[in-house]
């Protein structure tokens, strides 16, 4: 029987994940990574892999939060990182859509987590907002042949087909449903199967047909079934295939 991972979905979030976890499990995800965002929630990510065989986990500072910054956190995520739970250093990146008074700061966190990453052999999870040209160009430089994944793809067909030229992954989720998500939707018949993998990003985005509700990893499935339809391939294939990258790419 074919299965989903949920390679991004904030189970911290939910005042009860396990019930949120069951759900989906009942709806056929197997397994899901949880990003981690503030160094606040590190602690709580890890506790809520460590309950459960199936979920995994990321430590990572998220661009917006990173005036907190503090360079003692690399030490901090190097000694966390020796629990076999955390999979990825995530969600990491650069967002120019609310605030860009502070690029330089964003920029300096994330080359210091890509070399940490590098340093502790885990992939990254990246998260790009209005700023492909500055993430492609950082990672390029600095990334030494670690494994990296764009989060929440926003970018062109033209920008995903650089990325997987370099080796790259995607992720798509409930944007790709969306009736006006036309550049997602052309990403999601363009970028080869090999190179896509799925994701929530719940509570956020929740896919048609339950946009306007918080979305959970359970509503994966509509993700799948949309690529399967643009692709005009099974929704098996699909979800066979985007499984099998997301376990060779977190080693889960």
């Amino acid at each position: 029987m074919s299965y989903i991972i949920d390679t991004h979905a904030h189970l911290d979030m939910y005042e009860d994940w396990e019930k949120v976890f069951a759900d989906a499990q009942s709806e056929g995800v197997k397994k899901i990574v949880i990003p981690s965002v503030e160094e606040k929630y590190f602690d709580k990510v890890i506790n809520i892999a460590n309950q459960k065989d199936d979920i995994f986990c990321m430590l990572g500072i998220f661009p917006t939060e990173a005036k907190s910054w503090h360079d003692d956190l690399i030490d901090k995520m190097k000694d966390l990182s020796k629990n076999k739970k955390i999979v990825a250093i995530g969600e990491i990146g650069l967002d120019y859509h609310w605030d860009k008074s502070f690029v330089d700061e964003q920029k300096d966190i994330f080359i210091k987590q890509i070399k940490l990453a590098n340093e502790l052999n885990l992939p990254i999870a990246v998260h790009d907002r209005d700023a492909h040209k500055d993430c492609f160009d950082i990672i390029k430089e600095h990334n030494k042949g670690g494994k990296v994944l764009f989060h929440c793809f926003s970018g062109s067909p033209e920008f995903a087909m650089e990325c997987v030229r370099e080796g790259w992954y995607i992720a798509l989720g409930g944007v790709v449903t969306f009736k006006n998500a036309v550049k997602v939707k052309e990403v999601a018949k363009t970028v080869p199967l090999s190179h896509m993998v799925l994701e929530t990003d719940s509570p956020y985005l929740t896919p048609t047909p339950f946009r306007g509700q918080e979305n959970r990893p359970q509503y994966i499935k509509y993700v799948a079934q949309e690529i399967a339809k643009l692709r005009e391939i099974s929704v098996e294939e699909v979800m066979d295939t985007t499984s099998k990258n997301a376990e060779e790419f977190f080693g889960i």
